[in-house]
């Protein structure tokens, strides 16, 4: 089917354009670049060179895909940056190919990129994840299938998010989110599994359950992090749980802790004016004070 191109749109003689295409007002498609079948481009979306589009994505307005990496030493012959198909870019969102001429950013299938979203130099993002508006990834960070990322979310370079990981709101992620958790936004830490993607991913109820032992097995039993592992590879060897044992035998940064207290501390309520250490906020008020 024929190609339309909006006439206030600049695209190169050297772009490789598929059937079926969009382009929209204002646009402008550097040489050297692809861009799949059946795409749709809106206003003033930038297609950088060096950058493959795959079929059926459909690019918002003012994205820009395949700037240059943001990096103190600027190389002189960039990587790529390599897009899958069926994928949704909203307005404004940026991707940056890779710093050597050999690697590429990757970005997946089926995956819902919200406004300002931002992905960096030599990023590697999965299949059928969602990141909502202002999200941030930082060079080499990898983001695998179904991840949730949440709003205003900042990822530290070279982290990783698991498959069905759920990253609460303007998080801040310094190390490696386990597959199948849940991230609080507020503490960023960890506050048990992500079951309602799980159940949305079609899992079972039974398949929950080792999922849950797992995690108690990791997050809770006490033991020392080789023991941990050793007993991941035993125990829990079949798919979707032998996830947890190929993510954190290959960590590098470590894994977010669990917001819970310590073993054995309580929470006891004081009143205000109970000891002369407490500060005065009011007569017949009651504080919360965690003791081990």
């Amino acid at each position: 089917m024929a190609v339309k191109i909006h006439p206030s749109a600049i695209v190169s003689s050297l772009a490789a354009i598929g059937d079926d295409v969009e382009i929209g007002p204002f646009c402008v498609i550097e040489p050297e670049t692809v861009i799949g079948d059946r795409c749709r481009l809106e206003s003033r979306v930038v297609i950088k060179s060096g950058t493959v589009l795959g079929e059926n994505n459909w690019v918002f307005e003012g994205a820009v895909l395949g700037g240059m990496p943001q990096h103190v030493h600027m190389p002189e012959r960039p990587g790529k940056v390599i897009i899958g198909s069926g994928n949704v870019i909203r307005e404004n969102c940026t991707i940056h190919r890779a710093l050597d001429e050999e690697d590429a950013t990757l970005i997946g299938d089926n995956n819902l990129l919200m406004a300002n979203a931002h992905i960096a130099h030599d990023c590697r993002v999965g299949n059928n994840t969602i990141f909502a508006n202002n999200v941030l990834l930082a060079g080499h960070v990898t983001v695998s299938d179904r991840a949730y990322v949440s709003g205003a979310v900042a990822v530290h370079q070279f982290c990783r998010i698991g498959s069905l990981a759920m990253v609460g709101g303007q998080a801040h992620i310094t190390r490696d989110v386990p597959p199948f958790v849940t991230i609080d936004g507020l503490s960023s830490h960890v506050v048990g599994l992500n079951q309602i993607g799980m159940r949305r991913a079609g899992y079972s109820t039974e398949t929950i359950d080792v999922l849950k032992v797992a995690y108690r097995l990791i997050y809770r039993s006490g033991l020392m992090w080789n023991d941990i592992l050793e007993h991941l590879q035993t125990d829990f060897a079949e798919p979707p749980a032998s996830l947890f044992y190929q993510f954190l035998a290959t960590t590098t940064r470590g894994i977010i802790p669990e917001r819970r207290l310590p073993p054995g501390a309580t929470l006891k309520l004081r009143r205000a004016d109970e000891s002369e250490s407490n500060a005065d906020d009011g007569e017949g008020q009651w504080r919360v004070r965690v003791t081990g």
